[in-house]
């Protein structure tokens, strides 16, 4: 905004005689056209940027044009499936043509600048951490409880493949997200003050309790576990690791030397979840109560 209104100062005391629109294209084909007058702060003589609709302007092109990275991962065989490289706008580059065209006739059209964005883990990285385990745990539950079943299979969907870096924290409320019906969440029995009830997403407790587990395994900090208010089946008393997303969430802290995956699956009525990383780690397992 200082910026704009400098070159505001300097500039409105010249003649500007710049195009009322700009064309804006990526790879050569046109993308939208937009008008000066539309990123002008009216009632003024001077060629001042509205900074907000600058933005707001800028942020929707990235949600259109932009491009998520994707991490590599292990496909149901062990596979390595590649990664592959995201995209975005690069706004600086953007933002010194846009001057150039809002404060002169210099350019009457931008070709949408685009920066790399590499992912966190790429095929190499996990090919070094996908060997050495650290940790386990196999918990069991009802296969015939279809709705508890797919909401078990999809927790357990999300936090597979994921890589903890060293000095990185995992939330799985962060990583697993919001347990809603449009995301395939069904309706379950879940524990609520201490009385059962149903909600959408009941179940997926015993992905979060069997992976404290595997995580207590693997010798790694737990930063934030709250237990159910009452006992819970799959898992020896006290070793549950209860969540909700609007309230207790489990977390540890990588605090090893080296990445640690996260690889977890069910397999017909067991849930399995196994902690891997590089030969090359040094770290101290626990014995867990209940591993099989």
């Amino acid at each position: 905004m200082i910026l704009a209104l400098i070159l505001g100062f300097f500039l409105g005391t010249q003649q500007v005689n710049s195009p009322d629109s700009l064309t804006i294209t990526k790879d050569g084909s046109n993308v939208t056209s937009i008008n000066r007058l539309d990123f002008s702060i009216p009632y003024t003589d001077l060629p001042i940027i509205d900074s907000n609709r600058y933005n707001q302007f800028l942020d929707n092109l990235d949600k259109k044009f932009s491009v998520e990275p994707e991490n590599a991962r292990l496909d149901q065989n062990g596979s390595i499936i590649s990664e592959r490289v995201g995209y975005r706008i690069h706004r600086d580059s953007f933002t010194e043509q846009f001057y150039v065209y809002f404060f002169s006739h210099k350019q009457s059209s931008i070709e949408l600048p685009m920066l790399r964005v590499p992912p966190k883990v790429d095929s190499e990285l996990l090919d070094d951490i996908r060997y050495k385990r650290i940790g386990r745990y196999v918990t069991s539950y009802n296969s015939h409880n279809k709705n508890r079943s797919t909401n078990i299979q999809l927790a357990a969907n999300a936090i597979n493949n994921y890589v903890v870096f060293p000095g990185e924290t995992f939330s799985f409320n962060k990583v697993v997200g919001k347990r809603t019906k449009t995301r395939g969440y069904l309706r379950a029995k879940v524990i609520v003050r201490g009385e059962f009830t149903e909600d959408i997403g009941g179940g997926i407790c015993q992905v979060s309790s069997t992976l404290f587990n595997a995580v207590d395994n693997a010798g790694l900090e737990v930063t934030e576990r709250f237990s159910h208010s009452r006992a819970v089946p799959y898992i020896p008393p006290g070793r549950d690791a209860t969540v909700s997303w609007y309230g207790p969430d489990f977390a540890f802290k990588n605090k090893y030397n080296q990445p640690v995956l996260i690889q977890a699956k069910t397999l017909g009525h067991l849930l399995i979840i196994k902690l891997y990383s590089s030969e090359s780690i040094q770290y101290i397992p626990r014995k867990v109560p209940g591993a099989t």
